[in-house]
């Protein structure tokens, strides 16, 4: 009886964390948004750099030419998207043929800073 109180248990709680959800964000291009990131001055004694996101956001904005996709999240998160993913980003980003920032919503299943997507959509 403690076995199957187990089992069961641990089925409940591993459904319960690859459980898909809905969230929205911001598209870029992955690969020029963890450039900025990155790009801080090496002489900067200050812990916390304050840097403006919406900057960074517009400046690597998902165009036609993107490969590679990530989502920024409204609290700063950023998810890279699958194989998948950046198929399905690509042909939303060549169907709108919008040029300003890309605010989306998006489903799927989040893996560390990761994203198994399963639809995007503008918003």
């Amino acid at each position: 009886m403690a076995l199957f109180t187990r089992l069961t248990a641990s089925l409940c709680l591993s459904a319960a964390l690859s459980f898909a959800g809905t969230w929205s964000g911001s598209l870029v291009d992955s690969k020029c948004y963890a450039s900025e990131q990155r790009n801080v001055n090496p002489t900067d004694t200050l812990n916390f750099v304050d840097r403006d996101q919406n900057l960074a956001i517009r400046y690597c904005s998902a165009k036609s030419k993107t490969k590679s996709f990530a989502i920024v999240q409204h609290n700063g998160v950023s998810l890279q998207l699958d194989i998948e993913g950046n198929t399905k980003a690509a042909a939303l980003v060549q169907k709108s043929r919008k040029r300003s920032p890309f605010a989306v919503d998006f489903t799927g299943e989040i893996l560390g800073t990761r994203v198994k997507l399963d639809s995007i959509r503008p918003q």
